[in-house]
Order: C-alpha cells, then structure tokens, then sequence
C-alpha cells in the first residue's frame, strides 16, 4: 500500500478540500481576523486535537500580535446528549481579553457552546468563534458567537488536515472523505 495514495486503504475517499484551497482560505480568515482584532492582541484558544493543525495554519497567517492556548474536551462516558468535560484548561488569565475560540468543525454546536459558556466566566472582553469546516443543518444550539467560517460543507465524515478517523489519518495535507463502505457502527470525526 502507498502511503502516500491513503485512498488505497479503502477507508479514506477522494479529496474534498486540497491543501491549496485550504491554504487559501486560511490565508483569507487571517486577514479577515487581522482586521476585525487590529491593536487588540487576541488570544486563539483551540481544542485538542483536531483543532491543532489550524490553529498552526492560522497563527502562521494572522500578521498581528496574539497569543495561543489548548483546551481539551471529552464527552461524558455513554453520554447521548453531547455533554462534555474538561480535561486540560488553558493556562492563561482570559480577564478583559478578546477571545477567539479555534474549531475544526462545528456541526450541533454542543461542543462550543461549552466552551464558551466556561470561557465566558472568566471574563473575557469579547468572544468569538471561528471554525473551518461548517454543518449549520446540524445545529443543536442557537445563539452561538461563530463569526468566521473557512468552508460550509456536506454531512460527510472527514479525514485529514487534523482530523482522524480511529485516531489516523491526521497528517494527511489535503482533506479527504471517509468511505461510509468501512466506517465502523457510530463513527466519528476524532476530536
């Protein structure tokens, strides 16, 4: 099997989103964030682990001084309700900062609310959210401070770009669609 050919394996499909139109993209949300936070030294806050791979995109492409922090999250052991805990808090005071929550995917918007229902108590002086891959029809949650989106797409799995299937496939540059042929019962996106 070609690494480098991950459709070989069966389980990961063609290319959704290549490296280029995601480079692009990111390219076009920094400016857009350099503009709205010009002089305000705002600090990205991602969750692990999906989210690293753009948030290191991103932080590469903001042209204004900001910060960085990682929060984990997990949900409640056989939970159905979308409910999650913490398990690593950022390690930075958020008191009068302007706030800018960093997302992979953003589908029932459980997981963001969350965030920012914790992140809101420690008041911030602003708060967004800004994620790269959008599901809005699955939304679950109304009212939430989503104010940048990379790309609006389908009710698919991915794999790529950050995002794993069974914790693989992460490292893949381009982003690319699951096979449902060999999804296992229940699958998906690793967070």
């Amino acid at each position: 099997m070609d690494p480098a050919n991950p459709a070989e394996n069966g389980r990961v499909g063609a290319v959704y989103l290549s490296r280029a139109e995601i480079g692009q993209r990111v390219a076009e949300l920094g400016q857009e964030i350099a503009r709205d936070y010009d002089g305000l030294d705002p600090i990205l806050i991602a969750p692990l682990k999906s989210s690293v791979v753009f948030l290191a995109d991103l932080t590469r492409r903001l042209p204004i001084p900001h910060t960085l922090d990682i929060v984990e999250i997990a949900p409640y052991s056989g939970d159905q309700d979308g409910g999650v805990r913490l398990l690593k808090d950022i390690d930075a005071p958020l008191a009068g900062r302007h706030v800018l929550i960093v997302e992979d995917v953003v589908d029932t918007g459980l997981t963001l609310h969350f965030l920012c229902k914790t992140l809101t108590l420690r008041g911030p002086a602003s708060l967004a959210a800004i994620t790269l891959l959008d599901r809005p029809y699955r939304r679950l949650v109304d009212e939430l401070p989503l104010r940048y989106v990379g790309f609006t797409v389908p009710d698919e799995l991915f794999a790529g770009y950050g995002l794993g299937l069974e914790e693989r496939w992460r490292a893949l540059a381009d982003l690319h669609v699951v096979s449902s042929v060999a999804l296992p019962r229940g699958a998906t996106e690793a967070a």
